[in-house]
């Protein structure tokens, strides 16, 4: 199921709990002061050109979730994208992901990994990705999250020399400009 902008609020609740059992749990760690700051940034979020939500629900409920947009021309700076634009450069910013559909969030929780959830919610996301240009970014010390995308046919984009941060970006298999 895939709800645009502000209609997924009404499910705020339960993504705020599926966010908390995946991202409070190693090698995330957050916080509760994090997980707060989840739910106020999705009510911010969903004024984002191109918002998005896939969701894949069961009998518990909501068993995992992703959140996208359109990455704006003007890159942002906050949160991991400081990191982002140090490792790639203005051009390949500019090339790789301004305009293109950004994953930002992809939880989903241990009872429904293995499942094929993963997968099916970044097929679900980026399916009308702007001439199929999507990427995500994540942790380098989420290794099985890194070995999970790679297994998905998803390609980290090699950092600039001497640039390699906290962070890899990967775009989708569908991205024109794959490395």
């Amino acid at each position: 199921m895939i709800c645009y902008g502000d209609a997924v609020l009404d499910l705020a609740d339960e993504l705020l709990d599926t966010y908390a059992e995946v991202f409070s749990a190693p090698p995330w760690n957050e916080d509760e002061e994090t997980i707060r700051r989840f739910g106020v940034r999705l009510q911010a979020d969903t004024r984002r050109r191109g918002f998005r939500t896939a969701l894949v629900q069961s009998a518990v409920g909501i068993d995992g979730f992703a959140t996208g947009w359109l990455t704006p021309a003007a890159f942002p700076a906050d949160r991991g994208y400081a990191q982002v634009a140090a490792q790639l450069g203005p051009q390949r910013v500019r090339e790789l992901l301004t305009g293109a559909l950004e994953v930002d969030e992809l939880a989903v929780r241990p009872h429904a990994r293995g499942r094929g959830t993963g997968r099916a919610l970044l097929t679900e996301i980026t399916a009308d990705a702007p001439d199929g240009r999507a990427w995500l970014l994540t942790s380098r010390l989420a290794t099985a999250t890194v070995a999970t995308y790679r297994r998905l046919g998803w390609r980290e984009v090699t950092p600039l020399p001497g640039t390699r941060t906290a962070v890899v970006v990967f775009l989708s298999p569908t991205h024109p400009s794959r490395p």
